[in-house]
């Protein structure tokens, strides 16, 4: 119940998800949180919060809540009849390009299966939210959670034809510096772009920022524009390049790929349709 709370911020949704009333919820949260002697939400009028130690907890419950529907599963050997819910984080202009499409055919597949899908380019807490996967495109930090590289991600230097001819063409990453910029604003340092070129040289360049925004999507109007230039990855800039809209730069010259990861809670025991799906992604997403 408490698993259920954290995944549905509200002891009312929570009932409902489990066909429950209100108050037996609300009862069995309060005897968790007598028995620990802590609180495990801050509770207002309108918003309910985890606390710290709430948080920690959470971790353990979602374990404990998704080892036991596998379990369930194995026990019943309905692994050949998936059914259920299966929740899942991903990045907004990747999810919408490679794992919708994933996810329409999944689900034709599998007609029991319903597929929760949270597309966001904000780090967000997987245990948190109730996920049972995320699609993470970054470095991924030691933590307790499970991540499996996928693949690379390349990230290509892009201007327009018309920027190019106003601005000039800059031929080494020192060059950037003197020119309008776009900047990703969910990593540590927006401004600060890395290369490694010829003879593995390793260049760090702190660039001018015109356009800082926290989705890859929202620079290709102002770069199709000729506003200036910026940095992103091919599934969100190969189709202007092929048509010519938007052209490499510094091809010689490379930033670090990031990797595609896919992140899922501590343990390896899941419900027979998440790692159903997870392996479907797995084989086709394509980059």
């Amino acid at each position: 119940m408490f698993a259920a709370v954290v995944e549905h911020r509200s002891f009312t949704d929570a009932a409902k998800a489990l066909s429950v009333s209100k108050a037996t919820v609300s009862k069995a949260v309060t005897r968790l949180e007598e028995h620990l002697d802590t609180s495990l939400f801050n509770r207002t009028s309108r918003r309910l919060a985890l606390t710290e130690s709430g948080k920690r907890l959470a971790d353990h419950a979602h374990r404990i809540l998704a080892e036991g529907q596998a379990a369930e599963e194995a026990a019943r050997e309905e692994t050949a009849d998936l059914s259920g819910v299966v929740r899942l984080g991903a990045p907004m202009s990747f999810g919408l390009q490679r794992i919708a499409p994933l996810i329409a055919r999944f689900t034709q597949d599998h007609p029991l299966v319903d597929v929760d899908l949270h597309l966001s380019d904000a780090h967000i807490d997987l245990i948190e939210m109730g996920l049972d996967a995320t699609i993470r495109i970054a470095d991924m930090p030691d933590s307790s959670l499970r991540a499996r590289r996928l693949a690379d991600v390349h990230i290509h230097v892009v201007a327009s034809p018309a920027y190019l001819a106003a601005r000039g063409r800059p031929v080494h990453p020192s060059d950037l510096s003197g020119h309008d910029c776009f900047c990703y604003s969910n990593v540590t340092t927006p401004d600060v772009w890395r290369f490694t070129g010829p003879g593995q040289q390793n260049v760090v360049v702190q660039v001018r920022s015109r356009l800082t925004v926290n989705s890859g999507d929202a620079m290709l109007p102002a770069l199709r524009a000729g506003v200036g230039i910026a940095r992103l990855p091919d599934f969100i800039v190969g189709e202007a390049l092929a048509n010519g809209e938007l052209e490499e730069l510094l091809i010689e010259w490379r930033a670090p790929p990031f990797g595609l990861h896919l992140v899922t809670p501590p343990s390896r025991l899941r419900p027979a349709r998440v790692d159903a799906l997870l392996d479907f992604i797995t084989r086709h997403h394509g980059c």
